[in-house]
């Protein structure tokens, strides 16, 4: 299908490559990173910046992925249901929201009751 796969120590994961799905970008599963581009290096928006809430720089595609990867960990076989219980991909998601939060500060992955726009 002409995905290839690696092991990315900085992400956690195991990361494949040109994955041929979907419009762009990436999903976690686990340790598993199913990536459409070349690598993780692709700078994307923010959920909250794409929905225009506000002005956030581009964040690194693999450090909001990794962020899942934390959640994962935490929550195991749960997370996929809870993360669509939560409100799938879209900005309403906190998942979502605090994978943000980490690519632009490197911490705050797990979602939190109060505002993480604040540095």
């Amino acid at each position: 299908m002409g995905a290839s796969v690696a092991v990315s120590r900085r992400d956690r994961a195991l990361v494949f490559r040109r994955w041929p799905w979907g419009p762009g970008g990436a999903m976690t599963l686990g340790n598993v990173i199913l990536a459409t581009g070349d690598d993780l290096e692709a700078a994307c928006v923010t959920y909250e910046h794409r929905a225009g809430r506000c002005v956030h720089p581009p964040v690194r595609l693999g450090d909001h992925e990794r962020a899942h990867i934390y959640q994962y960990m935490l929550l195991g076989p749960l997370f996929v249901p809870v993360y669509f219980l939560c409100g799938g991909i879209s900005v309403r998601n906190p998942f979502e929201r605090a994978a943000d939060f980490y690519a632009m500060h490197g911490r705050g992955w797990w979602p939190r009751s109060h505002n993480q726009n604040a540095s």
